[in-house]
């Protein structure tokens, strides 16, 4: 074709004014114009622009083993609800699992073990046998984290647990007298909150493991904690069951308050979950149905966005593609609902148990699948179905 002859910088100006559908037909013209239009070049653009593509506001790519294009075909299914649902794992008694998706490998918490499963790479299945279990706890795992070495873990018991992902080596941490809610670990800090009102510093050197830094009274229970990226900050969600916001930052070094979000929560609105897409925009959800949008740079006081959950149900959890997708799980027959920040309503619903009236505990996703656990269920959402038949 004369067309790819031009030279390449008119020639990517030419294919920018395209719209995916339209270059997938025109990359069948030719060989030529298929290698072209296979440039991740040619769609990076595009996939900044949707949703879950890999691409996270700031141009990183968090998927650079998967060409651009092919990334772009599957959010058009995620954008438009086009999926098929499976059942991975089921158990006989309900429990409050927490999933974590590690590249090809999912944790799992079913009781007081944490499993680890490899997914398949043709369909995104569990493999059969898991590579590893986590142990050690008494009572049920509330939450864990994941860091490059490290799988930590907190219990009911009022235990934190800190294993080794690459051997058998444990480390039990106590300072907690009742359970330990929530844990978030980054740049070798550990934080943790506990429904006995606390919420505690703990390092993660080697040569400081089980030492408690700093004890820091919030006055009502721990529900989620999360460390800003930038290793300063942390923030506390609690119960807003007293006199005090739910939501409140502190400072990690010192320890002391640095400043409160929001001003007008409805008392028993606990935050239940808090993700930060940045070290100054954070997103948090709870029992009052909203999902807030909050930037520190503009205020403390008021979210710049928030979401509400249509049929008034609680969140339970969100996860965010650090660009323009929100997963959110409810409380309600597991529905799962993907939000679009540059819109005001869900953009998608999936109803994953509408026969039982279990909560979506804990879900997680990469741009082809999401995973959910709900109480006795683990499901996956294939994004990949019926994707070349979407486009033609």
């Amino acid at each position: 074709m004369f067309l790819f002859q031009l030279p390449e910088d008119v020639l990517f100006l030419v294919l920018s004014y395209l719209d995916p559908r339209s270059l997938c037909r025109l990359s069948q013209a030719c060989k030529r114009s298929y290698m072209f239009i296979s440039r991740d070049a040619v769609w990076r653009k595009k996939a900044k622009d949707m949703i879950n593509t890999g691409l996270t506001r700031h141009g990183i790519d968090l998927c650079p083993s998967i060409p651009l294009k092919d990334r772009v075909r599957v959010s058009h299914n995620w954008n438009h609800g086009v999926c098929r649902k499976d059942v991975l794992l089921k158990w006989k008694i309900n429990l409050l699992p927490w999933i974590q998706l590690d590249c090809d490998v999912l944790y799992l918490s079913q009781a007081a073990n944490i499993s680890a499963y490899h997914l398949r790479a043709e369909g995104g299945k569990l493999q059969n046998n898991r590579v590893a279990l986590f142990s050690g706890h008494q009572e049920d795992v509330c939450r864990f984290t994941l860091t490059d070495t490290h799988l930590i873990s907190a219990g009911g018991d009022g235990k934190i647990i800190v294993h080794d992902r690459g051997s058998d080596y444990s480390v039990e941490y106590y300072g907690h007298n009742q359970e330990v809610n929530c844990i978030d670990c980054k740049g070798g800090v550990i934080v943790s909150g506990s429904r006995d009102k606390t919420a505690k510093i703990w390092a993660l050197a080697p040569d400081r493991f089980g030492q408690c830094l700093h004890t820091i009274p919030t006055y009502d229970r721990v529900w989620s904690v999360a460390i800003s990226p930038s290793l300063c900050n942390f923030v506390t969600g609690t119960a807003c069951c007293e006199n005090f916001s739910p939501l409140r930052i502190w400072d990690t070094e010192r320890c002391h308050l640095v400043s409160c979000l929001g001003t007008e929560f409805r008392r028993g609105a606990g935050v239940l979950d808090i993700a930060y897409e940045s070290p100054f925009q954070l997103l948090t959800c709870g029992y009052d149905t909203f999902i807030r949008y909050w930037d520190l740079r503009v205020s403390t006081r008021k979210c710049v966005m928030e979401w509400e959950e249509p049929h008034d149900s609680t969140l339970y959890c969100i996860k965010s593609d650090k660009n323009h997708m929100i997963a959110s799980g409810s409380s309600y027959y597991g529905v799962v609902r993907l939000w679009d920040k540059r819109q005001t309503r869900c953009l998608q619903m999936f109803q994953l148990a509408p026969t039982t009236s279990s909560p979506v505990y804990s879900l997680c996703f990469n741009t082809t699948h999401l995973y959910a656990a709900l109480a006795s269920v683990l499901y996956s959402l294939d994004f990949r179905t019926a994707a070349s038949q979407s486009w033609k």
